[in-house]
This record gives C-alpha cells, structure tokens and sequence, in this order.
C-alpha cells in the first residue's frame, strides 16, 4: 500500500510566475483552504443541528432555553474529554500519512475508538445525575429537573459522537474530509424532522418536550456514527486502510501514546469549557433572563466558532503532514497561514454580528414571542461585547491545531489553566459581582482570558518552528 507523494506534498509546488517564497505561501494557503472548507462545513453543520434544537427548545419558554443551556454544560463537560482525545487520532494519523506509514494510520483510528469506549461507559453514566449535580450547584429546582430530562435523552450520545470524530480526523488525515461533510448534510434535515416530531408530538410521535430533543440527537448521532465506518469501509481511498481491521486487537504502546498527546488536549478543551460552563452558572446566579441571553449570544458565537475550529483542525493535519516528511520550513508556513486565515474570516464575520446583533436573538426566541424583550436587549448587548472575543478565539483555535501536529499539547494545557482561570474567570468574577458589571462583566473576562491564551499559543508555535523542531514520529527521533 502507498500513498501518493503529491497528495503528501500538497502545496509544494510554486506556482508560474510568483517568486520561490509567496508561491509556497499561496500554495499552502490554498491547500488550508482546500482542506479547511469540508471540515469547517462539517461542523457548522453540526452546530446547525445544536441550533435548531435550541431553537425548538427555546419556543418552550425561557425556562426550556435555560433548562438546555444548563443540560449541555453538564454533558459538554464529558464531551470535551472524550473530544481532546480523539483529537489525537488526527495529529498521530497526519504523521504517519506524511511519513508513509499507512498502518500506522490505520492504528492511530483503532486505538481512538476503543479510547472511546473505555472514557464512554463512566462518562455516560455520570449523565444520569445532571438534575443533582446541577442542584449542588445552587440551581433553581424546576430549570435542574428539567435539564435533567433532556440529559436522560441527551446522555447516550457520547460514544457514538466520539466515534464520529475520530473517524472525521482520519479522513481528514488523508485528505479526504469530503465524506463526513455529506454524513452531516443529510444529518441535518432528518435531526431537524425528529427533533421536531418528539418534541411536540408530530407524525404520530410522542411529545416528549425536552427530553425528545435529546432522543432525537442521540438517534442521529447513532446515524451518523454508522454512516461514517460504511463510508470507510467501501469508499476509497479509505477502504484500502481496512480500518476495522483486528479491532479486537488493542494496541497498548500506540494506546498509551494516544493518551500522552490527546490527554493535555482534553485538559485544555476542558479549561476552556469549564470557564464557559461556569459563566453559565454564573448567569442562573443573577437570573434566568441572563441565562437564557448569555445561551443565545454564545450559541451564536459557536456558530461563528466552528469555522475556525475547522481550520484548526486543517492546520493539525497540515502541520503534521509537515512533520511526517521531516520539513521544518513547511511546518512553520502550514501554521501560520492558518493563523492569518483565521484572524481574517473571524474579523469580518464581526461586522455581520455587530450589525444583525437585535436580530439574531428573534431567531431563537421568535418574532412574537411574549414576555422576551429583556432577553433580547441583554442578548444584542452581549453580542457587540464579544467583537473582540470573537477574534482571539478564533486564533487561539488555529494556533493550538498547529501546535497540536507538533503533538506539543502539555505547555499549551498550561497556558490554557493560566488564561482562563488564573486571569479570565477572576477578571469575570470580578467584573460581574463586585463591580455589577453583572452578565456584560463575564464577557469581557472570556476576551481577556482568551487573548492572552491566543499571544501565548502564537509565540509557543513561532518559537518551535524558529528552533526547527520536529516531534517524534514512527521510525524518527525527535529533533530541535
């Protein structure tokens, strides 16, 4: 079995006419893009499905919307974990790709999913006491109880939801991230149709409120799952990978490896989504209209999010094909065109919210729906604070990818428990209580403590590559 040198080198050739330099750039810009664009559509496309249950969810009542920003913080907590370590099956699978190594890929796949299912069984059970833990946070009864009725729906999504992306990463690894853009496509209308349906008691279904939302998600996820290992099985180039091939056999050393790189990933995602998580709880603390604003606004910011969460995920793929072919100066430029990618998508995308701001939160809460102008007000509020939040969010995503095709994730992880805790949750805190800065006070702490993550990733990534590292890959050792 061999992998194609061009697909490998991508990029590499300088286009007629430009000068050595900005041929390799645009070069490898275009590849970025390239390879970004499915993956990036990928995930707006998975937000979208989260979208429109929160838009079904919220024509329940404010209590529904703030009953599902409480659920997701519970279940995204678990999801995050699990998420940062199959974010190591793209970066080892890359690698490997770059280096010839197509068993190597095949591995990096199989020890993801039973990486999964060893983190699932635990994490999917803890799901089934969302409405207590939510209660020990102080939460007011009837929100907890029902976000733990979507939970008891919502908590069998994980495994198959992992599975997915690790499957994602390998397609991505070699090039091919085009499939799980059309699994998700077609994902979208039937999650839509049955999130709908178990909601309010259409086609026959039952109505199940809240509670049919998470069914539904888990259902689709299910779908998707299978879609994904069908399409790997019998598309190519991905059938010839075999990728369920000796499954039983679980590859221990490799397994070990996947944990020593996805584990600070995981803990970084984790810092994050912990102070995020906490915001939330800081906003059912002042009340449920803040809640239900700060649901709405950061929703939004997720859609915008995804985006540069793919070109994150193209420059770790990028990078690491980089450092499969042992290419110092093809490392550093697959980083930082990403980076600049990034930072221009996510400044114009600004713009748009900054002038649709008192029309976005219409869309979750309804034109004519009664008793939200507060919402509202507080929500458009909200949105034109987060200008800045948005940017260096959108960069530290970029930068943390390169550094993850480096499998340089332990520093980063430290960087992330500084930003976000030791600055950006106090400064939140700080903002909101003591100076009844209140929900306004909690989104400028997420802009202080993610621009200072997003200088530190940059310098860490400028300084590897100024230094010419490359990390250890099968049949390499690691050099500075």
């Amino acid at each position: 079995m061999t992998i194609p040198t061009h697909e490998l080198a991508a990029g590499a050739l300088t286009p007629a006419g430009e000068g050595p330099s900005l041929g390799l750039w645009r070069s490898e810009l275009n590849a970025t893009v390239k390879l970004a664009l499915p993956i990036a559509l990928t995930q707006l496309g998975q937000v979208t499905m989260m979208t429109t249950d929160l838009m079904l969810v919220g024509h329940l009542g404010d209590n529904a919307i703030a009953a599902a920003a409480l659920a997701q913080t519970v279940l995204y907590a678990a999801f995050m974990l699990g998420m940062g370590v199959m974010a190591a099956v793209s970066p080892l699978a890359a690698q490997a790709y770059g280096a010839r190594e197509p068993r190597m890929v095949r591995r990096a796949l199989r020890v993801g999913l039973w990486a999964a299912v060893l983190l699932g069984v635990p994490m999917t059970a803890l799901q089934f006491m969302g409405e207590d833990i939510l209660l020990m946070l102080g939460q007011n009864d009837e929100t907890a109880r029902l976000a733990g009725r979507y939970l008891m729906g919502l908590g069998w999504c994980l495994v198959p939801g992992w599975w997915f992306i690790a499957v994602r990463g390998f397609m991505g690894a070699v090039n091919r991230p085009e499939p799980a853009l059309w699994i998700t496509l077609v994902a979208i209308p039937i999650n839509a149709l049955l999130a709908y349906a178990l909601i309010y008691g259409a086609f026959g279904l039952p109505a199940l409120d809240l509670l049919g939302a998470g069914v539904a998600t888990t259902i689709v996820n299910l779908g998707m799952c299978a879609a994904g290992f069908g399409v790997a099985y019998v598309q190519r180039p991905f059938r010839k990978f075999q990728v369920l091939g000796r499954f039983w056999r679980i590859d221990w050393p490799l397994l070990g490896r996947l944990f020593v790189v996805g584990a600070p990933i995981a803990g970084a995602f984790l810092l994050e989504y912990g102070l995020f998580a906490t915001a939330a709880i800081l906003m059912g603390w002042i009340n449920t209209t803040a809640l239900a604003a700060h649901q709405i606004a950061l929703q939004t910011a997720s859609i915008l999010f995804m985006v540069p969460f793919g070109i994150s995920m193209a420059a770790t793929v990028r990078v690491g094909h980089a450092v499969g072919r042992r290419d110092a100066a093809g490392t550093r430029r697959a980083g930082f065109a990403a980076i600049g990618l990034a930072a221009v998508f996510m400044s114009a995308m600004v713009l748009l919210i900054i002038a649709f701001r008192h029309v976005i939160p219409l869309m979750f809460l309804g034109v004519d729906a009664a008793d939200t102008g507060a919402t509202v007000a507080l929500a458009a509020t909200l949105l034109a604070f987060g200008a800045t939040f948005f940017i260096v969010d959108g960069i530290q995503s970029v930068a943390a990818g390169a550094l993850r095709g480096l499998n340089d994730t332990r520093i980063p992880m430290i960087f992330a428990a500084i930003s976000f805790w030791v600055i950006g949750f106090a400064t939140s805190y700080t903002l909101a209580f003591p100076m009844r800065l209140e929900a306004v006070g909690v989104w400028i702490g997420f802009t202080v403590g993610l621009g200072i993550y997003a200088l530190l990733l940059v310098w860490r990534f400028n300084l590897l590559t100024l230094r010419g590292y490359m990390p250890a890959t099968p049949g390499h050792a690691a050099t500075h």
